[in-house]
């Protein structure tokens, strides 16, 4: 099945023929932000469209289709195959992951089990759609940098939100996983809490991780960390989105351990994660042997500065 059609089949009958235009016409598409009683959104990451009524694209709002709430119910319903309480834990989490491994982010009233804790959310009225694309290959001119002499050398992504970093982790995986030119084929462990890099659909990662790959779908990475390095034994473990303190002592006893680490970090570059209160301490024993900083440019994401663990600049 195409990715168009793995995304048409997300609607209901009666709006398909609506979106198989969209699809027909906007191949590299990622992104559908549907919100009640709003116009809905269409971006490729780059450019940003209004969605007419007949299926046509304008960048003119007084021309858009606003979706309405009977529509936002008829899509989550159909998305959830007319069981909401069967996707309760994810709909918790606030989002949706469906074959192809595409996600559906959603918002919505927030009902709260005790002060913090989130037992569900209902009148759900905002909903993105986040359509996954591989890129096979993304990874290519980072990895002559990650070995020496065929041994894997530990990687922290910097990146701001948007420029990539989990479509290159990915492709990283896999090339580690499968074997390159610069070294072979090793274990990896993925914890994917969000379920992002995997795109696992009832367990099922969608998206290429490898053959050596085993996947750790929706938990949290502190402890799926601790929990493969015990049942699995990955040579390497990848993380996305290093941010909580339970993390970095996580990160530490995997390290001790002597797993290879693959991690990306949201950041402006290695400046900025300096001052990083958290990382301080990862930074201060040297668990990274690389830092690789991703930069957008005139709406395209490039790799802007490889540095090794003293942040002497590998490449500029």
């Amino acid at each position: 099945m195409s990715k168009a059609e793995e995304i048409i089949g997300l609607f209901p009958d009666y709006l398909r023929p609506m979106w198989t235009k969209v699809l027909r016409k906007m191949d590299n598409l990622q992104e559908i932000r549907l919100r009640n009683e709003r116009p809905v959104l269409l971006s490729d990451g780059k450019h940003e469209w209004f969605l007419k009524e007949d299926g046509q694209v304008t960048h003119c709002r007084e021309e858009a289709f606003c979706m309405g709430n009977r529509e936002l119910q008829a899509i989550l319903n159909h998305i959830c195959q007319y069981s909401l309480y069967a996707y309760e834990d994810e709909i918790r989490q606030g989002y949706l992951t469906v074959p192809g491994g595409h996600r559906i982010g959603l918002a919505g009233q927030v009902v709260l089990e005790g002060k913090e804790s989130i037992r569900t959310m209902k009148y759900i009225g905002y909903m993105n759609i986040r359509i996954s694309r591989e890129v096979l290959g993304a990874a290519d001119s980072l990895l002559p940098f990650l070995y020496d002499r065929g041994n894997f050398r530990n990687v922290m992504l910097i990146s701001p939100p948007g420029c990539g970093k989990t479509t290159l982790l990915r492709d990283l995986i896999r090339q580690v996983s499968d074997g390159n030119r610069y070294g072979d084929g090793r274990t990896v462990g993925v914890v994917d809490e969000r379920s992002e890099l995997a795109g696992a659909y009832l367990g099922r990662a969608q998206n290429n991780l490898g053959i050596r790959t085993d996947v750790l779908d929706a938990c949290p990475k502190s402890v799926g960390m601790l929990l493969l390095i015990r049942s699995m034994a990955p040579r390497v473990i990848a993380i996305d989105e290093l941010g909580e303190r339970e993390d970095i002592q996580a990160l530490q006893q995997a390290a001790l351990s002597g797993t290879g680490l693959m991690v990306t970090v949201h950041g402006e570059g290695v400046e900025d994660i300096k001052r990083r209160i958290f990382l301080q301490e990862i930074l201060k024993k040297r668990l990274f042997q690389r830092f690789v900083v991703l930069k957008k440019e005139n709406g395209s994401c490039r790799i802007d500065g490889i540095y090794d663990e003293d942040f002497q600049a590998c490449l500029r």
